[in-house]
């Protein structure tokens, strides 16, 4: 089994900063793609970012030049660096992972979610 444990969300105003973390453990022999979604109230889940083992990265629009999105391959761990927070950006985040659990067999895996609320 394969395990994604999130962390770094929680209450900011308007403008502010927050890190996500996400730590992947369990039986993984190597790890595809990650990625960050959201679900605002009331709305479809969506997808923030995602970045490959190579290091390619894609935004959603609505974060471009806000979000920074890094991943530490040593460690299974990604990041999500959140600047110049807006209230529209509150929502559970959620991390999401394709892992190879054997060379030729991938599982993909969610984590339970964070909470991220910007308000004043």
């Amino acid at each position: 089994q394969v395990q994604l444990v999130e962390s770094g969300g929680g209450l900011v105003q308007p403008g502010g900063s927050l890190r996500l973390s996400c730590a992947a453990s369990g039986s993984i022999f190597s790890i595809y793609t990650m990625a960050w979604y959201r679900r605002a109230p009331g709305k479809q889940r969506e997808l923030v970012a995602a970045i490959t083992s190579g290091g390619n990265t894609n935004y959603a629009d609505s974060v471009k030049g806000r979000f920074t999105f890094s991943r530490d391959n040593a460690k299974n761990t990604v990041y999500l660096q959140m600047n110049s927070l807006k209230p529209e950006d509150t929502a559970v985040y959620y991390c999401n992972a394709v892992v190879y659990t054997t060379p030729s067999r991938y599982l993909e895996v969610w984590g339970q979610g964070t909470l991220v609320t910007v308000s004043s």
